[in-house]
């Protein structure tokens, strides 16, 4: 069974959550206690070792990003609540740190539990705490690196190393221009979200690409682009026209200039 706190400033976000879990997860989850602040969670969290902290970002006395400095070694799990859609859920995206936006359902809360229960690691690692706190800091540009979770924990990597990601079900494989990859276990739909926009395209409902190692695309054998590495992959048809003009944004056409045009008087 699951032990957990609830960290949340709103008496009613407490007990709507509360119930939530004790009505429809009692077989799975435990509720060990909840708090209006981030210092009584914190207590609450020496107190009771909760396998997994559900903790709102926005809180009266600290921020819940401050939690992870109270603590040497981490012990626990973390899902972070919030009602604001800011650049902060990027960061935890970034971080492969789990969250659930309000108001929250049952069905959000089950798979929310399944991930957790996947997991062979279930506690943060400080690797995954230094990147959400770097990606904080750098706020909106923050497009370095990004951990992405996998069945044994979760994969560090430069957002520049990314060649293409393939979907598999509910899980996408990612390829690196070292000819290395890893399966991911978050659909190809949540990792586009991730990455940033204007450097991956989605030119398949199966397949996103990085667009900085496309080599060449052609109509000539249907709508084939090659990346650098000489792979192909067909471009669908409602998307071509969208992809062909992301280039044509990238790439500023140049006119020619006719001798004797060069100079005007």
């Amino acid at each position: 069974m699951i032990t957990c706190i609830i960290i949340d400033d709103e008496k009613l976000a407490r007990e709507s959550l509360t119930r939530l879990l004790e009505i429809n997860f009692a077989a799975e989850v435990k509720v060990l206690g909840s708090s209006e602040t981030l210092k009584g969670g914190i207590e609450l969290i020496h107190q009771k070792a909760p396998d997994l902290v559900m903790l709102d970002i926005e809180l009266p006395d600290e921020n819940g990003f401050r939690l992870f400095d109270y603590f040497n070694k981490i012990s626990f799990d973390v899902i972070f609540t919030t009602a604001h859609q800011h650049y902060a859920l990027s960061a935890i995206k970034y971080s492969a740190i789990d969250y659930l936006m309000k108001p929250i359902g049952v069905i959000d809360m089950k798979a929310a539990l399944i991930r957790f229960e996947k997991k062979n690691e279930k506690k943060i690692s400080h690797q995954q705490v230094k990147l959400l706190l770097e990606s904080l800091k750098m706020g909106k540009s923050f497009h370095q690196k990004v951990s992405l979770p996998t069945a044994d924990g979760f994969q560090v990597i430069c957002v520049d190393e990314i060649l293409y990601c393939l979907a598999s079900e509910n899980y996408t494989n990612v390829f690196t221009i070292d000819n290395e990859n890893f399966l991911v276990t978050r659909t190809l739909k949540i990792i586009e979200e991730l990455l940033p926009v204007g450097t991956f395209f989605r030119i398949h409902k199966s397949t996103l690409l990085n667009l900085n190692y496309v080599k060449s695309f052609s109509r000539k054998d249907g709508c084939v682009v090659t990346l650098e590495n000489g792979q192909k992959f067909d471009v669908a048809t409602r998307r071509q026209e969208e992809f062909t003009n992301m280039f044509i944004k990238k790439v500023p056409v140049i006119q020619a200039i006719e001798p004797g045009n060069l100079f005007t008087n």
